[in-house]
């Protein structure tokens, strides 16, 4: 695993050249504290200074930890596009390949952010399912700009070979064509903001299921039955789409069209859903519905995580850039500790590793990559 701390070597200090704190030392520290489980600025120097022995194992830390207010000064001074570049270049070390893997695309709204009637900090976030590793995020001003921002995202990553998910948001000519231009292929959820696409392929599979059109088709099932509820979830699946370019409906690779039909039943209360997509990978009904699957494990690993074990929604910083940049760290240390439970066979519950990695001195320089 390459160093951490080389990873953002060339980050640029926005402090003047003398300083009693150097970048390396702060970096440094915020990124242990939070590793584990330091949530704020005030605990993060608490931590920082209980520590000061083992960190000068590392660094030297000739003046010792800096105050809560050099921590938030530095992060709300350095760039957030230089620390998410170095992040994504780390992670790209970490897995230099996703050819073949799944990569879900999602926002995030930071709410401790809000402040003032300004608006929270948006996030969209790249999540890698077969490794479980965050891939790099970009900020927007709200969700509404996930269209702006997931193309940026895009072209930072190295997707070759990968299959790009992205809910209904994201599903626009323009993202469709930049991951086909990525060398990747997509899955979009389509909805209402495509409202002829939604309809045309409403339509199209209520009359191949009603027999008013005969076109074949894949299928596939799956029963889950937990917590009092049993859900049932057919997946259909059919390459017939020379219609729609036909229609005026235009995107890039498309390969397949699909609809997934989710019964659930709760006691005596029965309901349905349908939702729609379209893709370029010539999957079979199989395959699509683990994509289609796979795709919440970013609301689940990812964002779940980040709100309840690595306190993100608590914290309530109000600097735009420190945000970000904090963001990153969580995103990092999640990283790290990830790594070590996969490490551990995942017997050991990431909110443990943390308290691992707070414990035990041994444990924090190996999930460092310090051992």
């Amino acid at each position: 695993m390459p160093s951490i701390m080389d990873a953002f070597a060339e980050l640029r200090d926005p402090r003047c050249r003398q300083c009693r704190y150097p970048l390396d030392e702060i970096l440094f520290t915020a990124l242990c504290a939070v590793l584990c489980g330091v949530e704020d600025w005030e605990t993060m120097v608490l931590w920082g200074r209980t520590q000061l022995a083992w960190l000068r194992k590392h660094l030297p830390y000739e003046n010792g930890i800096p105050c809560e207010d050099t921590f938030r000064r530095v992060f709300s001074g350095l760039s957030p596009v230089a620390f998410e570049r170095c992040f994504i270049e780390w992670v790209a070390c970490l897995c230099p390949s996703l050819a073949g893997q799944h990569v879900a695309i999602d926002g995030k709204t930071v709410r401790g952010n809000a402040s003032n009637g300004r608006n929270a900090l948006h996030l969209v976030s790249a999540w890698c399912s077969g490794n479980g590793l965050s891939l790099g995020q970009i900020a927007t001003a709200g969700k509404s700009n996930e269209i702006t921002a997931i193309p940026q995202l895009l072209k930072a990553l190295d997707l070759t070979g990968a299959t790009v998910t992205i809910d209904a948001m994201g599903t626009q000519h323009a993202i469709a064509q930049a991951i086909i231009d990525a060398g990747a292929d997509y899955v979009l959820m389509v909805k209402d903001n495509q409202p002829t696409l939604a309809e045309s392929l409403r339509d199209w599979f209520e009359s191949v299921q009603s027999g008013g059109l005969d076109r074949p088709y894949w299928e596939h099932t799956t029963h889950d039955k937990g917590h009092g509820r049993i859900e049932t979830r057919v997946c259909r699946v059919s390459d017939d789409v020379q219609w729609l370019s036909e229609m005026g409906q235009h995107w890039a690779g498309i390969q397949r069209i699909a609809m997934i039909e989710r019964t659930r039943q709760i006691g005596e209360c029965i309901s349905v859903e349908h939702a729609w997509y379209i893709s370029s990978r010539p999957v079979k009904a199989i395959e699509m519905s683990r994509l289609v699957r796979a795709h919440w494990g970013i609301e689940n690993q990812l964002h779940w995580v980040l709100d309840v074990f690595w306190g993100e929604d608590a914290h309530q910083t109000r600097d735009k850039a420190a945000a970000r940049n904090l963001a990153s760290v969580r995103k990092i240390t999640l990283n790290l500790a990830r790594m070590e439970q996969q490490r551990r066979s995942k017997k050991v519950s990431l909110k443990n590793i943390r308290n691992l990695a707070a414990w035990d001195t041994d444990v924090r320089e190996s999930i460092l990559g310090l051992a």
